[in-house]
């Protein structure tokens, strides 16, 4: 007889350099706790960057940049993470990389300016007349056996034509019969609304939407992949609160490329795919008045988000200079540099600046340094990343993890992590033992150790 195993179908997450950073790990009154939310010491970064949060939230920051600089490998990416993880899902978090600027195709300031408008949020509160309720069964059984209200065909001959359709509406509160449109017919059979579903129709556009059944046939089969829902509460016609998040980059892609047209150029054009195109100022510029308009109605309200630059003394001259011109823009998001750079050349220049960046865009910065991590840090950040990929770590393991940590640096010590327990497994143990770990890093060199026998063995190698 065989036997075989099932794998579990649960989805297993992967797991990142900061999977582990869940905030910012601070008290209410803004104070950073030593060990929270994944992060270990940088108690003044981690307070500095919470009060950065308070502005955002409050809307007092828009226009204003903020530079992570510390050496590598102290956290400089895991504190922007935890900026956004600290805002939210609702609020725009865009990440970028310096290098991301140079393409063949689109200008470097095209690139800076479609992430800035990336990182604007926009809230738009619409309010619609919609009808919502459980499908009758005799208003609607006419229309599952597609037999609705017929007249004889406009164009003759023997056809007939749907002249109307009549739907019946139930909830809590009480029936409607209502008498559509046959237009809203051919939307209901393409929902395919049956007897008992939950639906609601837009009364100004007369969409349609399958919400689910009806929760009174719960009980119908004993296996449905049916999604059940309740009655819904209160009147069958109502106003409904229809709040929409979109980007200002998603309104400038919208309207760079409008859709349809039947002649046989628009045909072509939606045939072949589109190269990346620049999005014209006069274009954002209209769509800026749209937006300002929506504003002063009350019809939406902006959520200037962050835009995150992570090396950003890979960015050139040019770049900066734009970058001073942007951030003084009425519609800017929060900017947050991250650099592990010290007193080095800007790129493309001759003059040499505090972390490659020009000194008349520092003077707009703020500056939040990260500092490097001690041994008692580095064994706490490695135990967390161990509890992260599921790894059972024991004490001397992780002290012995700590010294490769401050020898070679805290990012190679996490790298071994992974290794070393697939060399436990081997030997037939679950935890992992120094043992374990004196074997990899005998098999991997480090980045300081790499150069070191290079520097030794200078004229064995091409240079």
């Amino acid at each position: 007889m065989k036997i075989e195993e099932v794998q579990s179908t649960t989805k297993k997450q992967r797991i990142a350099t900061h999977t582990h950073i869940k905030g910012l790990g601070l008290e209410a009154n803004g104070r950073a706790i030593p060990l929270a939310a994944g992060f270990v010491g940088q108690l003044g970064a981690r307070e500095a960057a919470g009060l950065v949060v308070d502005m955002i939230r409050q809307k007092k920051m828009a226009g204003r940049a903020l530079l992570l600089a510390g050496p590598p490998g102290t956290g400089k990416t895991a504190l922007a993470l935890g900026i956004s993880q600290e805002l939210g899902s609702k609020v725009p978090f865009c990440p970028m990389v310096g290098s991301e600027v140079y393409s063949s195709e689109v200008k470097k300031t095209e690139v800076l300016m479609e992430n800035f408008r990336r990182a604007i949020g926009l809230r738009m509160k619409e309010n619609k007349e919609v009808y919502e309720g459980e499908a009758i069964p005799d208003v609607l059984f006419q229309v599952t056996e597609l037999s609705p209200e017929e007249s004889e065909s406009m164009t003759g001959g023997y056809g007939k034509s749907i002249s109307h359709v009549i739907i019946g509406l139930k909830t809590v509160k009480g029936t409607k019969q209502l008498k559509l449109d046959p237009t809203i017919y051919d939307a209901l059979i393409k929902e395919k609304v049956a007897v008992g579903d939950v639906i609601y129709i837009e009364a100004n556009s007369g969409a349609v939407k399958r919400v689910g059944r009806s929760d009174a046939f719960a009980t119908e089969f004993d296996l449905e992949a049916e999604e059940y829902v309740p009655l819904p509460k209160g009147e069958v016609h109502k106003k409904k609160e229809i709040v929409q998040d979109v980007t200002l980059h998603d309104l400038d892609a919208a309207n760079a490329r409008p859709q349809g047209g039947q002649d046989i150029l628009s045909l072509m054009g939606q045939m072949m795919k589109p190269r990346k195109t620049e999005i014209t100022d006069k274009l954002r510029q209209e769509i800026n008045k749209v937006v300002n308009r929506y504003i002063d109605e009350g019809v939406a309200e902006l959520v200037p988000g962050v835009l995150f630059i992570d090396e950003v003394h890979m960015l050139d001259m040019e770049c900066f200079s734009y970058m001073n011109r942007a951030l003084e823009s009425s519609l800017s998001p929060i900017v947050i540099f991250a650099t592990n750079r010290g007193i080095c050349n800007v790129r493309g220049t001759d003059m040499s600046s505090p972390h490659g960046i020009p000194v008349d865009l520092l003077d707009r910065l703020v500056i939040i340094r990260t500092e490097t991590y001690g041994p008692a840090e580095m064994i706490q950040i490695l135990a967390i990343r161990a509890q992260v990929e599921e790894l059972v770590v024991d004490e001397e393991s992780l002290a012995y993890l700590g010294e490769i940590g401050q020898r070679a640096s805290l990012r190679h010590a996490v790298q071994l992590l992974s290794p070393a327990s697939i060399v436990a497994r081997m030997n037939g143990r679950d935890s992992v033992c120094k043992a374990d770990l004196e074997e990899v890093s005998a098999l991997y060199l480090d980045a300081k150790s790499s150069a070191r026998l290079l520097q030794e063995q200078q004229e064995r190698y091409i240079s």
